[in-house]
C-alpha cells in the first residue's frame, strides 16, 4: 500500500474502530510466551542525564524491588546491542537516527523485537500502585492517540474513547509509547522491517521525518495494514484505554526547550 493520504484515511478509520469498539477479541496463539518483566528506557547521553528526567526514570526504576528488571540504555549501549543482537545492518539504520528521540524510537524496536518487555520513554512518569496486569497476556499493547486538525490539538482520551463524540477532524492513531510485548511479536517484528527499510532508502543528506520513519507513523501503519490483510489483529493488539490513570508524560521538563527535543528538530541536524 502506498503511503497517500487516502492510505492515512483509512487507516484513521480503522484505528478508530479498534479503539472505539467495546467487545474484546480474545488473545491469539501464535505467540506462547508473555512479555519478560523487564522496563527498558532509553536516554541518548546518560553522563548529561537532566535531573528532571532521572527523577521520571526512578519512577520505573523502583519495580525492580518487587522483581521486576530495569535496564537503561544510551547511544553507545544502544547501538552495541542491536549490532551484537541483530548484525550490522540495522546498526547502520541506527547510525541513520540522526535525532536521539529517532534513536530511541528505532531501538525499542530492535530491542524488543528479540528481547520482549515493557518499553516505556524517559519523560514518562509512573503514577500507578501495580504493574503485574501489563505482562499478562501475549498481546501487544499500545496506548491510542487522537489528533484534531481543527484546532491543531491533541483530543483527551476520555473525549474520544466513544464513537458518540467523534469528529471528522479527528485523526486516530498509535502511540509507540508504551509498548508491551512478547518476543518476536509479529507487529514489532514488521514495524522493524519498514523502519530499517525507510531509514536505508532515505537519500544520503537527508533527514527523515521521525514519526512516519521510526515512530507512531511506521506502527500505525504496521497495525493498520496487518489488520487489513489478517482480519485478527485484534487477537494480537490491546489498545491501553486507561493508561492516562497508570502514566503520564511530566511537563515542563529542561530539555523540552532546546534541540533534544524532536519536535524542534524534526528533519533538522543536531
Amino acid at each position: 500500500m502506498t503511503d497517500s493520504p487516502e492510505h492515512h484515511r483509512q487507516r484513521s478509520e480503522f484505528i478508530r474502530g479498534m479503539v472505539q469498539r467495546t467487545e474484546c477479541a480474545l488473545a491469539g496463539r501464535s505467540l506462547r510466551e508473555q512479555p519478560p518483566k523487564t522496563i527498558i528506557q532509553f536516554w541518548h547521553d546518560l553522563q548529561n542525564l537532566p535531573p528532571d528526567v532521572e527523577e521520571c526514570i526512578a519512577s520505573w526504576a523502583r519495580w525492580q524491588e518487587v522483581g521486576f528488571k530495569h535496564v537503561l540504555f544510551d547511544e553507545f549501549t544502544a547501538r552495541s546491542y542491536i549490532r551484537t543482537s541483530l548484525g550490522r545492518r540495522y546498526e547502520q539504520a541506527f547510525d541513520r537516527c540522526y535525532h536521539p528521540a529517532m534513536q530511541a524510537d528505532y531501538f525499542r524496536l530492535c530491542y524488543l523485537s528479540v528481547e520482549g518487555g515493557f518499553y516505556v520513554d524517559a519523560d514518562d512518569v509512573c503514577i500507578g500502585s501495580h504493574i503485574d496486569w501489563l505482562f499478562e497476556d501475549t498481546r501487544l499493547k499500545v496506548h491510542p492517540l487522537c489528533y484534531d486538525i481543527a484546532t491543531a490539538s491533541m483530543v483527551s482520551t476520555a473525549s474520544f474513547l466513544t464513537a458518540e463524540t467523534f469528529t471528522p477532524n479527528w485523526i486516530f492513531y498509535f502511540n509507540n509509547n508504551p509498548l508491551i510485548a512478547a518476543r518476536r511479536h509479529p507487529v514489532i517484528q514488521l514495524a522493524l522491517q519498514r523502519s530499517t527499510e525507510a531509514l536505508e532508502n532515505s537519500i544520503d543528506g537527508a533527514l527523515p521525518e521521525i514519526q512516519a520513519t521510526t515512530g507512531p507513523g511506521i506502527l500505525s501503519r504496521t497495525i493498520f495494514e496487518l489488520g487489513v490483510t489478517s482480519g485478527t489483529i485484534e487477537r494480537e493488539v490491546v489498545v491501553l484505554r486507561d493508561w492516562d490513570l497508570f502514566a503520564i508524560s511530566k511537563w515542563p521538563l529542561s530539555y523540552r526547550n532546546d534541540r533534544r527535543n524532536w519536535r524542534h528538530s524534526n528533519q533538522k541536524a543536531i
